[in-house]
């Protein structure tokens, strides 16, 4: 008899369990993974670079990876920070993966790590698909952009537990319909917070932290609806048991 085997779910369904695994050694370590997803060119490098820098001057033990399909400009860049960077070159590969992150971590992570940050592939599809085991999902879209990201990629901003508007200071210069952008992620995720950021000038990057740290310390984070719906499906492994659900995925 035959049977037909969906590619794409048996590697998600892969993906979740490198992801559980990957969730247990982060929290037996006491980390916290923040999941940054943007498309490229949206300054996330920048704003990283900005987040990290200030995480090292305040205290607080942070590092980073960060995953491209080529060079190390990234990690050179976030380097400059002080804090601790390992780049992860995908060879083409449209989005990390859990085991890709876990298989970097688990010989490299410096012991004490509060906040790993993770920035993912410039990519607004792919990812959005892979839960890296992450307690804190944030999708940020620059205002050079255009205002209707969230509705052309709604599974990336309908997952995310925080979304970023970047590069503030070019709002006006480039005509940025902020009201149209804000309405846009709330059709697609109602209720997520939103903040509004510039690397170049320093806004909204203090309270971008602040909300990080916050979620490391247990506050209560956003529960998008697409990851609620989600959670009623969860996936069932060949022996049937179901896997143990992660923030979103």
């Amino acid at each position: 008899m035959c049977r037909t085997v969906d590619l794409h779910q048996a590697v998600l369904a892969k993906n979740d369990e490198n992801a559980l695994a990957l969730r247990r050694f982060l929290a037996s370590r006491d980390t916290v993974a923040v999941n940054l997803m943007s498309s490229p060119g949206s300054g996330k490098t920048a704003l990283l670079e900005q987040l990290l820098t200030r995480a090292v001057a305040a205290g607080t033990p942070a590092a980073a990876v960060t995953a491209d399909l080529a060079t190390e400009n990234d990690a050179t860049r976030l380097a400059r920070s002080g804090a601790p960077v390992q780049q992860i070159l995908t060879d083409g590969l449209c989005h990390l993966e859990a085991g890709m992150l876990q298989g970097r971590l688990e010989d490299w992570l410096p012991d004490g790590t509060r906040l790993l940050f993770v920035e993912n592939v410039g990519n607004l599809v792919c990812p959005a698909s892979y839960d890296l085991g992450e307690t804190l999902r944030i999708a940020l879209a620059s205002v050079t952009e255009g205002e209707d990201k969230p509705v052309k990629y709604p599974a990336a901003f309908g997952l995310a537990q925080l979304v970023v508007v970047t590069k503030t200071d070019l709002a006006d210069a480039v005509g940025f319909a902020r009201e149209t952008f804000l309405g846009g992620v709330q059709q697609v995720n109602p209720g997520v917070p939103v903040l509004e950021t510039s690397a170049r000038t320093g806004e909204g990057v203090d309270a971008l932290l602040a909300h990080i740290l916050r979620s490391a310390e247990g506050e209560e984070t956003h529960t998008p609806v697409l990851a609620r719906q989600h959670e009623k499906h969860l996936h069932s492994h060949a022996n049937g048991t179901v896997r143990e659900p992660g923030p979103v995925s």
